[in-house]
């Protein structure tokens, strides 16, 4: 599912707009964004928790050379699933 598709679903599951809806999708992501970037996780009860993590530098290689490279430190978005979303995945 792309962005558009999600927007329609959202339109038509709230009985709203399309419109309405791609804002309203937009903010929430513009939202989760921010608070990743402030180091604060969002947490979703039911739905899961998103977090910013470190992740350390690292030496790796090149794939086409092999040769090694140095690969910087970063700070990554992670995603870790709630007991809701893992148990609407895996019905008994």
């Amino acid at each position: 599912m792309n962005k558009t598709e999600l927007v329609d679903k959202i339109a038509e599951a709230a009985d709203i707009s399309k419109a309405s809806a791609a804002r309203a999708l937009e903010a929430t992501l513009d939202t989760i964004t921010a608070a990743l970037q402030a180091s604060d996780p969002v947490v979703l009860v039911g739905f899961g928790t998103f977090n910013a993590r470190d992740r350390a530098a690292r030496m790796g290689r090149n794939p086409q050379t092999g040769a090694p490279i140095q690969i910087k430190a970063a700070r990554v978005p992670s995603f870790k699933a709630g007991k809701a979303l893992k148990a609407a995945l895996n019905p008994q």
